[in-house]
């Protein structure tokens, strides 16, 4: 009956991660906040994130988590990008099993019950390229847009040095599996700007001139 409870009044957070204190202003007359989060971790009513950071568990509340959301949370500023945007973005066919995300503070991985989030640090001048806010339901979340998802994961690759227009086209088209088919409709914007401002912008220049030569510019 208490779980019931408990859930009934945690429902109002729906699927947005939260801590502690906003989980204990629910319940009046506690002696202890975290022995009552302890308590609703235990009864498998939240699912923690990381030390002071819980989520309502889906199977409770009967709402979907949106991942990108608490990469969002876990680890903030931040955005998804990489091969995690690439796939949101429906650009490549594989299926990615770590969250990864950009950010301005140092890289660092976390992981929990969900699975695990990478974050790799960028400058400041480069972080807010090709950024937006995405609606997916309830909520809202931020995340690399499809040109910026593919910089981000070139410039973050080890040993990738793509010199000439062939390589560049074979790693995309073989090795990264990416859709060919929308590549000709990205913004050179995006690719400009992070050739400007991030590594490797000998390969930015080289898929810009791939978009352009398919453009017949």
């Amino acid at each position: 009956m208490t779980k019931s409870i408990d859930m009934k009044k945690m429902s109002v957070f729906k699927n947005i991660p939260v801590g502690t204190r906003a989980i204990a202003t629910l319940f009046s007359g506690l002696v202890s906040e975290n022995r009552k989060v302890a308590n609703l971790e235990k009864e498998g009513a939240i699912i923690r994130l990381k030390k002071g950071l819980y989520v309502v568990n889906p199977e409770e509340s009967g709402i979907l988590l949106s991942m990108e959301l608490i990469a969002n949370h876990l680890y903030s500023p931040s955005y998804v990008s990489m091969l995690s945007a690439l796939r949101y973005h429906g650009l490549i066919p594989e299926r990615v099993e770590i969250v990864q995300s950009m950010t301005t503070h140092l890289t660092k991985e976390f992981s929990n019950a969900l699975g695990r989030f990478e974050y790799h640090h960028c400058d400041k001048d480069y972080y807010h390229i090709g950024v937006e806010i995405v609606q997916s339901g309830d909520v809202n979340f931020m995340i690399a847009k499809p040109e910026k998802a593919l910089c981000d994961y070139i410039s973050y690759m080890p040993n990738l040095n793509l010199r000439f227009l062939k390589e560049t086209y074979t790693f995309l088209e073989e090795d990264l599996r990416f859709d060919m088919d929308r590549l000709v409709d990205m913004d050179l914007t995006v690719f400009n700007e992070c050739a400007e401002k991030g590594k490797k912008k000998h390969i930015f220049k080289n898929i810009i001139k791939i978009i352009e030569k398919e453009r017949n510019i």
